[in-house]
């Protein structure tokens, strides 16, 4: 490419996934070094999505000094970023419970009343194995079960884990947007968003479990 085509006041590019600044520096290396010519000819440059910023190993005063380089190299641009999941990590979960056990060629499926294709798309894509409280790798000999989801696809499920105690019919599964899977006790289905006096985070309160309610924090993120 030797000439921007007229009208074209940006560059996109989208090439990370749940990366760490160290990813971004080597591909903002590559854009200055193959269209670094155009640069100082457009208004603005999106590094799209990938940066998963509230990862417990990402280093945001990396992410900041490499934006601060960058910016003094080139100030006439605007920086867009797109976190995308990094505004959702682990910020919630998708109660679900087992509605049937079914046995096939020897392996066990606790079919759920929600489905992996509809609800949890990225457990098959990219693809993710969710981890589950009470459950484990299964080793050579143990019983092993598989989560079935409740769509007509038959690649609607994931597997495979191990328990500690036989599944059965009616138990609760307590899935998050953080891929994990906990096991509580009867669910009735009941949840309602919480926020306290004086609490600069938002908290979801799920009721109707046997324990004491279960409140999960959203973490929220601050902005660059």
């Amino acid at each position: 490419l030797r000439e921007l085509p007229a009208g074209v006041e940006g560059l996109h590019f989208h090439v990370l996934c749940e990366s760490r600044p160290h990813h971004l520096h080597l591909a903002l290396e590559a854009v200055e070094r193959h269209f670094g010519r155009f640069l100082d000819r457009i208004a603005w440059l999106n590094m799209g999505g990938g940066h998963l910023m509230t990862h417990a190993d990402y280093d945001c005063d990396e992410l900041i000094r490499i934006l601060r380089g960058f910016k003094a190299r080139h100030p006439r641009l605007r920086l867009i970023l797109e976190p995308g999941s990094a505004f959702t990590w682990r910020t919630g979960f998708l109660v679900s419970t087992v509605e049937d056990i079914v046995e096939n060629g020897g392996i066990r499926t606790a079919m759920l009343d929600v489905s992996f294709a509809c609800h949890m798309p990225d457990c098959l894509e990219m693809p993710y194995k969710p981890a589950i409280v009470g459950a484990h790798e299964p080793a050579a000999g143990e019983m092993r079960w598989r989560m079935g989801g409740n769509s007509c696809l038959a690649g609607d499920y994931a597997g495979d884990w191990a328990f500690d105690r036989s599944l059965r019919g009616h138990d609760p599964l307590y899935d998050g947007q953080d891929h994990d899977v906990q096991r509580r006790g009867p669910s009735r289905d009941r949840h309602r968003a919480a926020r306290r006096p004086g609490r600069d985070r938002p908290r979801i309160r799920l009721r109707g479990f046997p324990r004491p309610d279960v409140l999960i924090r959203i973490k929220l993120t601050n902005r660059l």
